[in-house]
């Protein structure tokens, strides 16, 4: 520990641009499905990974920071989250997840209001959490906007990707938000693709300004974007039927980049899923149904859509919102022990680790710029005192764009204004 922090105090008194990092000598998670790598090297300079792995070769006039005994891991990608647009659940002021009276819907982009000061993002944080995949929610509409990937880094601009995914309810929520059934989420679909085509057609004699438009033009815009596969589009469902539906969306709109949201009855349609190349972003261990799409909910199901060949991230997503996100580590350390049980179907440690690392981002076509610790990523490491998906293990420091993060949470600040009981002059709600 002495060491560690040492090295870490070094890297205070270097400008973070011009310092080139070597993390030595601990156990290195890479986050690409490869298996944890004994006595690695993790390079890095410049916000960029240089180099990780076995027999790494470390720079002349490298900072090193002795990470003996310790696991240097990729960051965790939150895959489907609020972070940075609530402060407080349940206070209308502080929420801007979803916005029931705009007559906007595909058009909002939530990395508008993304808060880099909120108290969950430093929790986050510290939880080993550094970027992460913000969505907003539905309110008038089965579109709920443009979602955007952030980081959880202490500074002033946390938006990686502005307008990096649509999202979309369908199903039992979108059955709700259309009116009161599938048919007319499906029907309320293919008619906002359709009046963006309209739109592409002839921008001026579109409309979209009028009260009552069914479609205002930013909206159009935005669709037009998932129409021709610039933006992916993040589709929520639960059930093997909607599921298959949602799949049939490429027959009339080809280009259409698919994201399956939540997939809880995915492992029925696994090949399916499979063969139309669609990534899922699934719920972690929705193992009972929790609704009627989900009946068929099995805490093997992300191992079943692995095992058919799915490329699957994990979420929250049908568990809780923000704060919270760090759980997924232990989600991730779940499915091995799935796979260990007597005809459980789970994952190995490097299948489950990239769950909640590289392929959340490559849901999004960003793996080549987040989500692992391969040459040319972002420099998002996080040094861990044991294995990453142990519960009993807890982050020691993190780097995001190479740069080492405070490691104070709220929880840690009341921890220590607390733990004596007795009052001193003022209240200790008056301490800083």
């Amino acid at each position: 520990m002495k060491a560690l922090l040492l090295g870490l105090a070094a890297l205070v008194a270097v400008p973070a641009a011009a310092q080139t990092i070597a993390i030595t000598g601990g156990t290195v998670a890479i986050g690409d499905g490869s298996q944890p790598i004994a006595n690695g090297v993790v390079v890095f300079c410049d916000g960029r990974i240089v180099a990780a792995g076995p027999n790494v070769p470390v720079p002349a006039g490298a900072t090193i920071v002795d990470a003996r005994g310790k696991w240097v891991a990729a960051g965790i990608v939150a895959g489907f989250t609020n972070l940075g647009l609530v402060d407080a659940e349940g206070i209308e002021e502080s929420n801007d997840v979803s916005a029931s009276g705009s007559p906007f819907a595909a058009g909002i982009d939530v990395s508008t209001a993304i808060n880099p000061d909120g108290v969950e993002i430093g929790n986050e944080r510290a939880g080993g959490v550094t970027r992460a995949l913000v969505a907003p929610g539905t309110a008038g509409s089965i579109f709920a906007g443009r979602g955007a990937v952030i980081d959880l880094g202490a500074d002033v601009d946390p938006v990686t990707r502005a307008r990096a995914f649509q999202y979309v309810e369908l199903g039992e929520e979108g059955a709700r938000r259309a009116g009161g059934s599938r048919p007319a989420a499906y029907a309320m679909l293919r008619d906002a693709f359709a009046q963006a085509q309209d739109y592409r057609r002839s921008p001026t004699g579109f409309g979209g300004r009028e009260k009552d438009s069914l479609l205002k033009r930013a909206d159009a815009q935005a669709l037009l974007d998932v129409l021709d596969g610039k933006t992916p589009l993040l589709v929520h469902v639960e059930r093997a039927a909607d599921i298959r539906m949602v799949l049939s969306l490429r027959r009339d709109y080809p280009a259409i980049r698919l994201v399956l949201v939540g997939a809880t009855e995915g492992w029925m349609v696994a090949q399916e899923i499979a063969t139309a190349r669609v990534p899922v972003i699934a719920a972690a261990l929705a193992d009972l149904p929790f609704s009627f799409e989900s009946l068929a909910a099995t805490e093997t199901n992300v191992g079943r859509l692995t095992r058919a060949g799915v490329s699957v991230g994990i979420s929250t997503v049908d568990i809780n919102t923000a704060p919270g996100e760090h759980v997924l580590a232990q989600y991730a350390g779940n499915l091995v022990a799935i796979g260990k049980v007597p005809r459980g179907i789970g994952l190995d440690w490097g299948q489950a680790f990239a769950t909640i690392t590289s392929k959340p981002a490559a849901a999004l076509g960003m793996d080549g710029e987040i989500g692992s610790l391969r040459t040319g990523r972002r420099a998002d490491v996080v040094i861990w005192d044991g294995d990453p998906l142990e519960l009993s293990s807890a982050p020691e420091q993190v780097f995001i764009d190479g740069r080492a993060q405070p490691m104070e949470s709220r929880q840690k600040l009341l921890q220590r204004r607390y733990a004596v009981p007795t009052e001193g002059a003022l209240p200790k709600a008056y301490d800083r």
